[in-house]
């Protein structure tokens, strides 16, 4: 794998885990907000993160189908060099 391809990675999996780590954050804070806050607005607040939640997690597979495909692509091409 060039240079390039390495700082392209890199941007990819950075951008992966920032996504999966808001994924995870916004499941725990919809479980914390459910026990603490008592409101008529926690339910719907809830929804609202969790549907987020879904529509992240649902980017984030498409992404990680796409960067685990393009390094597999340029991980055979830097043992052919």
């Amino acid at each position: 794998m060039d240079e390039d391809a390495k700082i392209q990675f890199k941007w990819k999996f950075y951008r992966l885990t920032v996504q999966l780590n808001i994924i995870i954050l916004l499941v725990a804070v919809s479980v914390i907000v459910f026990f603490i806050i008592h409101s008529p607005y926690t339910v719907p607040f809830i929804i609202g993160m969790l549907i987020l939640a879904f529509i992240l997690y649902w980017d984030f597979v498409k992404k990680y189908r796409k960067t685990k495909t393009w390094l597999e692509e340029h991980a055979d091409k830097g043992k052919d060099t």
